[in-house]
């Protein structure tokens, strides 16, 4: 991870989530002075509890300009993370997400401006490509979205564009395809698919397979999310692009639970459901961009930080 010079004012927006608390954590144990903004309508305070007293939690809304301007002023550095995820979600209620991925993007953007931050750093989807045409995906393909919330993360990505090309204001966009490690909710009816394998397969249940299982995914370790943002915060010619974050291997479902029950000595049998609206059936990226420019070594590989999820899993389960 690229190393800071010296303390700076670094904002996370929705920092109580799961990925933007992994940052904040980052962000904290090199020296940074950090500022998370969450409304914690997804983010949880049990998240940052380890991080009590060594940063500042401001409890508000990114559509609130005025609270933007007060939390930016003086930052060097804002990652913005905040969301309302899921690509069900945004089927069931288009217009929340919309207003909080699309909108709150453009006023984070205006009050970066405002407050002269010199880079936002964006997390935005690989829901952007929809089905591609062929694999692995790169930066330079046309985007199809099939959901709200592939159209509201993607509608960030060129307010960002625009930002940096039209007012000068540096930004970068990372493009997450599935992220996944400890923290990450697998309670929500929209929660992520490894940590629901992992609650179901702990606790002697079925996980629930949308389709048949062979679809696949990219799956990328939190620990890799958080080295690409803080590369991304300061890499030299990265102003205004899109680079893929993720290991660049894809895994399916099938594979998923074939490795847990390798891990739990045991087999681990699915119930399958038929697949959903908005998903897409394979997804892999090429990284090569994000190595070269930002430096990016997605030093976690799959089969690693399955493990150490896991392990963080069975460590919560067997605490009193």
């Amino acid at each position: 991870m690229s190393p800071t010079p010296m303390s700076r004012k670094i904002v996370v927006t929705g920092g109580a989530g799961f990925i933007g608390s992994a940052l904040a954590r980052a962000l904290v144990a090199r020296g940074d002075d950090v500022s998370v903004l969450d409304n914690f309508s997804t983010g949880k305070r049990e998240n940052l509890q380890d991080l009590a007293g060594q940063l500042a939690v401001v409890e508000g809304d990114i559509l609130d300009a005025a609270l933007l301007d007060r939390v930016f002023a003086g930052a060097d550095v804002v990652f913005h993370e905040a969301a309302i995820p899921s690509v069900p979600r945004s089927l069931a209620a288009p217009l929340p997400s919309h207003n909080a991925n699309a909108t709150g993007t453009l006023n984070v953007l205006e009050a970066a401006r405002r407050c002269q931050v010199r880079r936002v750093v964006y997390a935005g989807s690989s829901s952007a490509y929809g089905e591609p045409p062929s694999l692995p995906v790169v930066e330079t393909m046309a985007p199809a979205p099939l959901s709200p919330y592939a159209v509201s993360k993607l509608a960030g990505e060129h307010y960002l564009r625009v930002y940096a090309r039209v007012f000068g204001v540096q930004t970068v966009t990372l493009r997450y395809f599935n992220v996944f490690g400890p923290r990450q909710d697998p309670n929500s009816q929209y929660a992520a698919v490894i940590p629901r394998f992992i609650t179901a397969a702990l606790e002697g249940r079925s996980p629930t397979v949308y389709g048949d299982g062979e679809q696949s995914r990219d799956f990328c370790f939190i620990d890799n999310v958080v080295e690409a943002n803080l590369r991304a915060a300061d890499a030299k010619g990265a102003s205004g692009k899109v680079f893929n974050i993720a290991c660049g291997t894809g895994t399916s479902l099938n594979r998923v639970l074939a490795l847990l029950g390798e891990a739990l000595h045991r087999p681990i049998a699915a119930h399958y459901e038929p697949g959903r609206a908005g998903d897409v059936r394979h997804s892999l990226a090429d990284i090569s961009q994000a190595k070269t420019v930002l430096g990016y070594t997605a030093a976690v590989n799959f089969v690693a930080g399955l493990g150490k999820t896991l392990a963080w899993f069975q460590e919560q389960r067997s605490r009193p």
